[in-house]
């Protein structure tokens, strides 16, 4: 995965922007690298990955999704 791939993915996921060099500092700051396997495994299992994908992931995506919209925000009382 390139870092332009990793940019969009961090917007959608957390509706910021960075640029592809604040992308790399975001990594890097986070213990992050670049890396790529130089060949796929050979045990890789082809049809546990795609039942992984159709069961689990979905599962697991949906619980991060949190009930209510919350608030971050430390210089703003909150309402409530």
């Amino acid at each position: 995965m390139d870092t332009g791939r990793i940019k969009t993915l961090i917007g959608r996921l957390c509706h910021v922007s960075y640029t592809v060099e604040g992308t790399w500092q975001l990594l890097r700051r986070h213990g992050w690298s670049w890396q790529q396997p130089a060949r796929r495994a050979i045990e890789r299992d082809h049809s546990a990955i795609e039942v992984w994908k159709k069961e689990t992931w979905p599962r697991v995506r949906a619980s991060r999704r949190s009930a209510a919209p919350g608030w971050s925000s430390k210089t703003k009382p909150d309402s409530h």
